[in-house]
């Protein structure tokens, strides 16, 4: 008997059984569902979190100047104190960089300032910050109304500024704040934009809802009573890039500082791609779970559809019989019922497979947002399982029908 003959019988021998053929394969496609379903979900919830992690600056770094510590090193030593970056430092960085990176420069003004229009004024609590072309995009600081600063502006260091919502609401309520005037720290500032609501900030600061930001320019005619400290964000487009980019950053932020080749770093890097990291080591944890339950699911299901399989041997045994009698031989047998074994396997794995793919993107909605990811790999693996309970659950069922003796399967009633 051919491959494809078998398959037929396979076929016809499900038919005459559909029932049973139908709770068998359900058994099997709820394994194969638990299996692909939990690895699509974790890998949908990745590419997910990825993203976000990506907008909050996953593929970022930070440079800043090495502090005062006040804690003793080994040997009773204080940590040194290392200047601050100056402007000129943080430019001369960002020229030399290049397209390497999307380099944005910001220095914090004021933590606790009052914004005045007209007779409203906001809570001292507004945080007031300067940026270049590259701040809000580093951030991921998105704009409500309005726009951003302009060439010109950023150059000439105009008193314009973009403000969080709810400075605006505050200062005007409903009513439209662009081209509106503010006072802040003695000076008068137009409003160019105003950003999207942000809900909180890091270390509950607010955020963008509580930010006034203004051109570097402006920020470096206001009034202050020590120097302006100034941050440096790196960003990258493909997290892949981020640390060749650190490395080249690195060797620049030492000749614009001009640390000598036996001095340590006067600067420090921190990067962003520590969480990324530990998702990573997550989603392996998560993976190895779910092909646990996966296979515990399946082992059920191979037992199952063995107990199925001894029933149809025992049920076909006059069929195997006449088989024989006819030139059947003994491999023939096997090779039919491990065949039959195979189908339903395949049957109950497609799917399963289909009900695993959508139960995985459809969980992967509830962390966030994103494209509908279609697992090839764990289809794959899904199917190769599927072939491999098939031939492990129908192997010895096959192996006794094809050792029945046909004289006494003949007589069998």
């Amino acid at each position: 008997m051919h491959w494809l003959e078998n398959i037929r019988e396979a076929f016809r021998s499900i038919h005459g059984n559909l029932l049973r053929t139908v709770l068998t394969a359900l058994i099997v496609s709820i394994g194969i569902m638990s299996l692909v379903g939990i690895l699509t979900a974790i890998d949908a919830m990745k590419y997910s979190l990825n993203e976000t992690f990506s907008s909050l600056g996953a593929n970022s770094f930070d440079i800043e100047a090495k502090g005062y510590d006040n804690r003793f090193r080994r040997g009773g030593l204080r940590g040194k104190q290392y200047p601050p970056i100056s402007y000129l430092q943080a430019r001369l960085y960002k020229e030399r960089l290049g397209d390497d990176g999307q380099v944005g420069i910001s220095a914090f003004i004021a933590g606790a300032a009052k914004v005045k229009a007209g007779s409203q004024e906001t809570n001292p609590n507004t945080q007031v910050v300067a940026g270049d072309e590259n701040y809000l995009r580093n951030q991921n600081y998105k704009l409500g109304l309005g726009r951003s600063f302009s060439q010109t502006e950023l150059e000439d260091g105009a008193n314009v500024a973009i403000i969080g919502a709810e400075v605006k609401e505050k200062l005007f309520g409903t009513a439209s704040a662009e081209g509106k005037h503010v006072y802040l720290l003695g000076n008068r500032f137009q409003i160019v934009g105003v950003l999207e609501r942000s809900g909180s900030g890091s270390g509950g600061g607010g955020g963008a809802d509580r930010l006034v930001l203004m051109p570097l320019e402006a920020g470096n005619h206001m009034p202050r009573q020590q120097a302006l400290t100034y941050d440096i964000k790196t960003a990258v487009s493909q997290p892949d890039d981020l640390h060749f980019v650190m490395d080249q950053a690195r060797g620049i932020m030492r000749a614009v500082r001009q640390d000598d080749l036996s001095q340590e770093d006067s600067f420090e890097m921190e990067s962003s791609d520590s969480l990324a990291n530990k998702l990573d080591e997550l989603s392996g944890s998560l993976k190895m779970g779910g092909f646990v339950v996966g296979f515990i699911t399946l082992l059920g299901a191979s037992i199952a559809l063995m107990n199925i399989m001894m029933v149809s041997v025992t049920e076909r045994t006059r069929e195997i019989g006449i088989r024989k009698a006819l030139g059947a031989t003994a491999r023939q047998i096997r090779q039919q019922f491990l065949i039959e074994a195979i189908v339903i396997c395949v049957l109950g794995g497609a799917l399963g497979i289909v009900l695993g793919v959508s139960m995985g993107n459809a969980v992967s909605l509830f962390v966030g947002e994103g494209a509908f990811l279609v697992p090839w790999l764990w289809m794959m693996l899904g199917l190769l399982i599927c072939v491999t309970v098939g031939l492990a659950s129908g192997y010895y069922p096959a192996s006794k029908a094809a050792a029945l003796d046909p004289i006494e399967s003949l007589r069998y009633e």
